[in-house]
């Protein structure tokens, strides 16, 4: 019998504006938070919901987790690669912003 494995997880990069982002990130919390967002992106890009806009582009998506609460902007390749555009996290009323 042939091994079953499970569906490849998508590629996750970064665009330039969230790698910036990341950098500004110091505390464990957040850097797990946003590692657990990432691997829920990874496993189903698909998961987010479309923001509206035009259809010229890639369709923007919203990946959001209110228990770790961590947001996720990203849109989708046509070979299922993640690129993140952007994110936040809010920890203790202080946050660290996707815009």
């Amino acid at each position: 019998m042939a091994p079953q494995y499970s569906p490849r997880r998508a590629r996750i990069a970064f665009s330039d504006s969230a790698a910036k982002q990341l950098e500004n990130i110091t505390s464990e919390a957040e850097i797990h938070a946003l590692d657990r967002a990432l691997v829920v992106v990874s496993v189903d890009p698909d998961v987010g919901e479309a923001l509206p806009g035009d259809t010229a582009g890639p369709q923007l998506r919203q990946y959001t987790d209110d228990l770790e609460r961590v947001r996720l902007l990203y849109w989708v390749t046509a070979l299922r690669t993640g690129i993140i555009c952007g994110s936040g996290c809010v920890w203790a009323g202080r946050s660290t912003s996707a815009e």
